[in-house]
């Protein structure tokens, strides 16, 4: 199979070549990381290379095929995954994270295949983003595809009319359960932009009328950086209450020139919510309520540096983590990643937070990294 995929990218790039219409990107990282686990052996070490490739072919005056595949050899820690193809030295994998082509109109604009279909405005959390998983816990995990379609439709030119639809979450559905069609309508205004959102799923067992979801995200660019978004999910087979409600809002802002930028975004997350690991969604949360902030300080134009740390008052623990980053020339990065779970025990216990390190299965983790993007 990943030959296969490979002699795929191998063709289109070559053929979109021949007639000059194709532009090529992506990134290149290698990593080394250490990590104390919180279970004896606790030394642990694991070295990775990853590559994302990013391929665009323009077809005509209107269309464009779009198609992106990550690349990795692992070992060490990186290993543990799965999916990871197993051999000597070293483990692998190679998957396609985008394959679709877009079609662009005067007044509408189509998409169709393994593309991104994102919703609101939220920065960290993300509720109404349903269709991908978002947390602050994985801050640098790629967004997965969704196999789907997508229509715009702009009445003028600060509205939006989006109408979608995307496969069941499970590849093995034939039933017809599970697919989850919906629209959006975005307004804009001169500092503000407003996003409302409605969807059902199909039916699957357990859930024998479907899901109705409802959301809005809101943003504002004032002095400082306002946002709102919120997702509720209502099985009208069994209503949820409150619980089935996933809401989030904060600020940003930018100070002092602009060297310094902080973030900081509040979650609520119903048990019954997309955000919860017990919800409706793909969710990973244990509790209710979250507190996200982060602190970025821009050195100079080659360094920057940062801190961030995410606080669960339900279960009193914080996930820490800290970065440098250096650029020696344009595109190519030195970075440094620090990852420090913690909560209010010193020793183990049945009453570890959620976010501490017996949860999180290590005490301290770092990164050492070079990234190169072309």
């Amino acid at each position: 199979m990943i030959k296969k995929i490979l002699l795929g990218v191998v063709w289109l790039t070559a053929a979109a070549a021949i007639y000059g219409q194709t532009s090529l990107s992506g990134t290149l990282d290698s990593t080394l990381n250490y990590t104390f686990l919180a279970d004896s052996p606790h030394n642990s070490f694991g070295l990775q290379e990853f590559a994302n490739i990013r391929l665009r072919i323009k077809t005509g005056d209107y269309g464009s095929i779009y198609a992106a595949f990550n690349a990795a050899a692992v070992t060490g820690n990186f290993a543990a995954n799965p999916s990871y193809i197993q051999g000597e030295n070293y483990a692998a994998v190679l998957e396609p994270e985008r394959l679709y082509f877009r079609v662009n109109g005067d007044y509408v604009d189509a998409e169709a295949g393994l593309l991104r279909l994102n919703f609101g405005y939220g920065q960290v959390w993300g509720p109404s983003d349903f269709l991908t998983s978002r947390s602050p816990l994985s801050a640098n995990a790629r967004p997965r595809g969704v196999l789907g379609l997508d229509f715009s439709v702009y009445p003028t030119d600060t509205m939006k009319l989006l109408f979608f639809a995307a496969a069941p979450k499970s590849p093995a559905q034939i039933t017809g359960g599970g697919y989850t069609p919906g629209l959006t309508l975005d307004k804009h205004w001169d500092m503000a932009s407003l996003q409302l959102l409605y969807s059902y799923q199909t039916p699957l067992a357990g859930f024998d009328y479907g899901l109705h979801m409802f959301g809005f995200s809101l943003k504002a660019d004032l002095e400082v950086g306002l946002v709102a978004d919120a997702l509720y999910v209502l099985n009208t087979a069994a209503p949820d209450g409150i619980e089935g409600l996933s809401a989030s809002a904060g600020f940003d802002y930018s100070f002092l020139g602009g060297d310094f930028y902080t973030l900081w975004e509040y979650l609520y997350s119903g048990s019954a919510s997309v955000s919860s690991a017990s919800g409706y969604g793909t969710g990973v949360l244990l509790n209710h309520h979250y507190l996200y902030g982060s602190l970025i300080y821009r050195i100079n134009d080659y360094t920057r540096t940062g801190i961030s740390s995410v606080y669960c008052f339900d279960s009193p623990s914080f996930f820490n983590s800290a970065f440098i980053q250096y650029e020696i020339y344009q595109g190519f990065t030195l970075s440094l990643n620090l990852r420090l779970p913690a909560d209010m025990l010193i020793s183990g216990g049945a009453k570890n937070g959620e976010l501490g390190p017996v949860k999180a299965g290590y005490r301290f983790s770092m990164d050492i990294g070079a990234g190169l993007r072309f």
